[in-house]
């Protein structure tokens, strides 16, 4: 059988840009098996599969990288409304519209909005509350990225575990030099994971240039060496930064690069709203680019 697939590049204005994600809008018929060969075909960070409702939303939505299915990921979220979108399915936009995505992690609300010249973005938020994990000492972390414990910030939190929907061990850096140098010791990051936490490990230093803050992500126990964008993990840290910020109150924003480092450069814009000292609610957005269309044969 044929199926059509869409290639697009997430959190970018521009091609080549961001982060690569593979979109079958109509995946109707295709076993697990068969999902997992053809994510590992496209040989992306993830691929997204499309299928009718089954709880009366827009669409259910499947993802998986080339070696496993994910309960719940950013950038397959926004590039799959941005990719359905631009084909038509969900008919006119005219300003923004709200489509839902059942998920293994719940339901997915995504916004999509269009602006002059027909541009359009997305806005994901995240399918769950902030929730915090195990933590991991500075020693562990720094030696399962190729730097020195003295490189680990603990100021505002020590290394450790956050999620709304897929978890990430988060450390802070000290400076730019620092996350350019980091580099995965496979060997002290399978060590690392014996302590409890997750293999996936979102760095970040904050900036003082275009960005507020600047981040990569390495999960090569999941598949992916190096991740352009990560809309989970980035979500999560707007989550953890208002959590530790002291204001009970209010709407917190950060724009963040990703990719820098591997030559694909991302923007993500996350945001968190806190109440009485609790985040409430987190989300993610970004620009999308349509880079390619066509079919794949599965037998």
């Amino acid at each position: 059988m044929r199926y059509r697939y869409f290639l697009c590049d997430i959190f970018t204005v521009t091609r080549f840009g961001g982060n690569q994600l593979a979109v079958l809008p109509d995946a109707r018929g295709l076993s697990d098996e068969q999902m997992q060969k053809i994510a590992r075909e496209f040989n992306l960070t993830e691929t997204t599969f499309v299928f009718p409702p089954e709880a009366g939303h827009t669409r259910k939505v499947r993802t998986f990288t080339t070696s496993t299915e994910l309960p719940f990921a950013g950038h397959p979220n926004i590039g799959t409304a941005f990719a359905l979108a631009t084909a038509g399915e969900f008919g006119r936009i005219g300003s923004t519209i709200q489509v839902y995505f059942e998920e293994k992690a719940g339901v997915v609300p995504v916004a999509v909005s269009e602006h002059r010249g027909g541009r359009l973005t997305c806005r994901m938020a995240a399918p769950e509350k902030l929730s915090f994990g195990g933590v991991a000492s500075p020693e562990a972390v720094a030696a399962a990225v190729s730097l020195d414990a003295a490189e680990i910030v603990t100021d505002t939190h020590p290394p450790c575990v956050a999620s709304v929907g897929l978890p990430f061990l988060f450390a802070e850096l000290r400076d730019r030099s620092a996350l350019g140098r980091a580099e995965v010791d496979m060997k002290k990051l399978h060590a690392l994971t014996e302590e409890g936490v997750s293999p996936d490990v979102h760095l970040y230093v904050h900036s003082n240039d275009d960005f507020d803050i600047r981040a990569r992500v390495f999960a090569p126990l999941d598949g992916v060496p190096e991740d352009p964008a990560t809309g989970s993990a980035n979500c999560a840290l707007a989550g953890m930064l208002s959590h530790y910020d002291e204001a009970p109150n209010g709407r917190f924003r950060w724009r963040i690069a990703q990719g820098v480092e591997m030559g694909r450069p991302s923007i993500l814009n996350a945001e968190a709203e806190k109440r009485g000292g609790t985040v409430v609610t987190t989300a993610i957005a970004g620009d999308c680019v349509m880079v390619a269309e066509g079919f794949i044969e599965v037998d």
